[in-house]
């Protein structure tokens, strides 16, 4: 079950949204009082309530807007009881004065917005005691290993237990908490009006995370990165696993690259069954895998992961990706033939251009590496025995194919693109791996010009169709997945 958190200064307004929630099927909310800048009239809130509620009344120390003093917010939440509201949310220091009475359930909550204290355990314990229906804890948290303590707390606790690291390290305990056994979880109305630091909206909860559906069986499988919250992947495989009817859920995991090492070793009790890969993990993931495939050994980076029992495979679908994505540029006689004589300008020397260049070079054009870290740029030149220049002689290349491995252009920096339109020629391939938005400033330069051009998002959906094989054993449905990111990254957002 979704719960999700209405915070409005106006009874009309919180009582409107409250309706048209309850007509979209949510089936608890919870009505954040302390928001009510009017005078607080719990009786009209809670008169002919469409479904039930929550009544919170968080104080400011909390992350509340409480603004009035502590005795008059306790008389709010006693009055919250005896006008019977279905669940009322108690911290724990003032919940064992204020004793159960009628029908109303009592969550025992704590909060805590600095970090999530080693002692949870004891935490937990101590709420455990004061007649909970059921505990809920909050807190910050700074690095993945706190999940993993949170939701295994979920998993043990007699009293039923909601567990949720909050911020965006911690967005995996929102979605994975009924897996661990929680009674629900909190989401926004909306996600830009969230009333705690990463919080999720409810129409992603339910119609991307799907998480109604996940349970104790539900195979977990993500994207670790740092930052993820660009990241196109859940949607893409969460909308692939929707279509195929299968128990799997994505999500994503926001790693730094220090708690790497740490993360991998904690999958398995996440219940993590594989991962895609992005920055800046592509390379450093390589040295805790017991396996890889020849791509990857060649590459020098590795996008995808499989846990297989005691194993950790590396996969790189990056290459046949990009194959497949340019490849749609040409007639079909000239699909996956060599490039002799093509000169290829590769923009960038991370994970992805390592398999963009790898990929040119094994159909024998003429590659050429600039980066802006020109050393990472000469190593790979070096590996691949190809050509690199300096980033501010790029533009002394006349390429045939010009590839952007770089993040310029990705949103909110719409303004950018690595390459002037002067330098760009009709007829020119012109490739894009950023895939939001999809029109970058170098797409349109290259389509006003008249360059061929292959967009972020082809290249993004062909290599997680790939990817998806490798997670279900079934090609992933490129038109849906194509679909589903062009309305999501689209002017009518589909997931808000």
């Amino acid at each position: 079950m979704i719960c999700v958190c209405i915070g409005r200064g106006r009874h009309k307004h919180t009582m409107a949204e409250h309706r048209y929630l309850a007509e979209q099927g949510v089936q608890l909310v919870e009505l954040r009082v302390d928001y009510i800048r009017t005078r607080l009239s719990l009786k009209r809130l809670l008169a002919d309530r469409p479904c039930p509620c929550i009544i919170t009344c968080r104080r400011q120390q909390d992350g509340g807007q409480w603004a009035d003093n502590e005795d008059a917010r306790q008389m709010v939440l006693r009055t919250a009881i005896v006008e019977g509201a279905d669940y009322i949310d108690l911290e724990e220091d003032i919940a064992g004065g204020i004793p159960r009475y009628g029908k109303t359930k009592r969550i025992i909550s704590y909060h805590n917005f600095r970090d999530t204290p080693d002692d949870l355990y004891e935490i937990h314990q101590r709420m455990c005691k004061l007649d909970p229906d059921i505990v809920k804890l909050a807190t910050l948290t700074h690095r993945p290993s706190d999940n993993v303590r949170m939701l295994r707390l979920v998993k043990d606790a007699q009293v039923p237990t909601i567990g949720i690291c909050m911020g965006e390290i911690g967005i995996p305990t929102r979605i994975l908490g009924g897996k661990f056994g929680a009674p629900f979880t909190y989401a926004s109305f909306h996600p830009e009006r969230s009333l705690a630091p990463g919080q999720v909206g409810y129409t992603q909860m339910r119609e991307i995370y799907r998480y109604d559906s996940i349970g104790p069986d539900t195979e977990v499988y993500g994207v670790i990165a740092d930052p993820v919250a660009q990241s196109v992947s859940p949607l893409l495989h969460n909308v692939a696993f929707g279509e195929a009817g299968l128990n799997k859920v994505f999500v994503p995991f926001r790693v730094p690259r220090d708690e790497l090492a740490e993360f991998i070793r904690e999958c398995p009790e996440l219940g993590v069954k594989g991962l895609a890969v992005e920055i800046p993990h592509k390379d450093d993931v390589l040295r805790h895998l017991s396996k890889a495939d020849g791509i990857v050994r060649n590459i020098g980076a590795a996008n995808t992961i499989l846990f297989e029992g005691r194993e950790v495979v590396g996969y790189n679908t990056d290459f046949r990706g990009f194959q497949e994505a340019m490849d749609t540029v040409f007639h079909e006689e000239e699909r996956g033939r060599p490039l002799v004589g093509r000169v290829a300008l590769v923009l960038g020397a991370g994970g992805i251009s390592k398999a963009i260049a790898h990929s040119l070079k094994r159909r024998d054009a003429d590659v050429v590496l600039a980066s802006r870290t020109h050393e990472r740029a000469l190593v790979l030149a070096d590996k691949l025995r190809c050509r690199t220049v300096q980033w501010y002689e790029r533009t002394k290349i006349e390429p045939d194919i010009l590839v952007n491995a770089t993040p310029l252009g990705m949103h909110p920096n719409v303004d950018e693109s690595p390459i002037d339109a002067k330098y760009l020629r009709r007829g020119m391939i012109v490739i894009e791996t950023v895939s939001n938005p999809e029109q970058t400033l170098l797409i349109k330069t290259a389509r006003e010009v008249g360059c061929r051009v292959v967009t972020g998002i082809e290249v993004a959906v062909r290599n997680a169709a790939l990817q998806c094989e490798h997670f279900t054993g079934q090609p992933g449905p490129v038109e849906l997945m194509r679909t589903a990111l062009k309305r999501a990254i689209g002017p009518a957002k589909w997931n808000e």
